[in-house]
């Protein structure tokens, strides 16, 4: 596996963690959370900082409970406090700029290289092995399936069939006596809580953290999770959750081979764009195409 093509895939794995969340809050529960970017962020300085102090694994529950804090906060602030859902997120969002920059000592960059990580730690076990230097692809690899399997689980259970139900018909769960507000703070917890996990395990990969290392995610990461809506043949929540991963390792493809073409940097941000439009536009174009083509045939008759 060349090392261009092994970087891709570890910062799809990585970045499938938002794709989930968002399936989470976007699919099931019908929220389009725009906090994202900031809760991300979040995740990355609260682990980067907590990793500097001397405790790795500690760091990952510390960004996990971080996010789990900033979704409370956007649901909060839809539910209790009537602010729409949209602009929760940008409020929450922009607030978030400020919070960080506090969390990083009042700075808006932190280096981790000599910081031990859960990387670090995997990575000198593994020096005389022959999965050397594959560190964080099978931290990678191994925090997606843990993500997978109990988000699916959950989504089995009670309370995540109430989730998806409020997703679907927030009037038709108020009747059955299920409160849809509750239903909507725990998804957006959980949903921050993954977020920021990927936020964590992007920034302790790298060795650093800015205050810029969540810039343009949500676009990228709906980008992705159309993607997998658009390999997605199955109603089942596990194939479609798969497919979302599927989706944003594509994505990350697109981006490598846009890259190897020497396509400028700032460029890749129009193609995410051009992506999301691509994902939308297109199955509704196919659903509209039968109308189109009985118009201009009866334009034809009547010409």
């Amino acid at each position: 596996m060349s090392l261009l093509l092994q970087t891709a895939i570890e910062l799809g794995l990585i970045s499938s963690l938002v794709v989930l969340a968002l399936f989470l809050s976007y699919s099931m529960l019908n929220v389009c959370d725009l906090s994202t970017d900031g809760c991300f962020t979040l995740g990355a300085c609260v682990g980067a900082v907590v990793a500097i102090s001397g405790h790795p694994y500690l760091s990952i529950l510390a960004a996990f409970f971080a996010g789990i804090l900033s979704g409370l906060i956007t649901s909060l602030l839809q539910t209790y406090i009537g602010i729409d859902s949209l602009l929760s997120g940008i409020i929450v969002n922009t607030a978030m700029f400020s919070i960080n920059i506090a969390i990083m000592g009042n700075s808006s960059l932190l280096n981790m290289n000599k910081t031990e990580t859960i990387f670090t730690i995997l990575k000198g076990v593994l020096n005389d092995t022959f999965l050397k230097n594959r560190q964080t692809l099978i931290i990678a690899i191994a925090a997606v399936a843990v993500v997978l399997l109990v988000l699916n689980l959950f989504l089995k259970t009670r309370l995540g069939i109430a989730l998806r139900a409020t997703g679907n018909n927030p009037a038709m769960v108020k009747s059955s006596s299920i409160n849809p507000y509750v239903m909507t703070i725990v998804g957006l917890c959980i949903s921050g809580g993954i977020c920021a996990l990927s936020g964590c395990l992007l920034a302790q990969s790298q060795k650093s953290v800015n205050i810029d290392i969540g810039q343009g995610l949500l676009t990228i990461s709906l980008a992705s999770l159309l993607i997998g809506r658009i390999l997605n043949r199955s109603d089942s929540i596990p194939v479609r959750s798969i497919c979302a991963v599927i989706g944003t390792i594509i994505f990350r493809l697109i981006y490598t081979i846009a890259l190897r073409l020497n396509m400028p940097a700032y460029m890749l941000k129009l193609i995410s764009s051009v992506i999301v439009i691509l994902a939308i536009g297109i199955p509704y174009l196919k659903s509209r195409y039968p109308e189109f083509k009985r118009r201009m045939e009866a334009r034809k008759e009547n010409a």
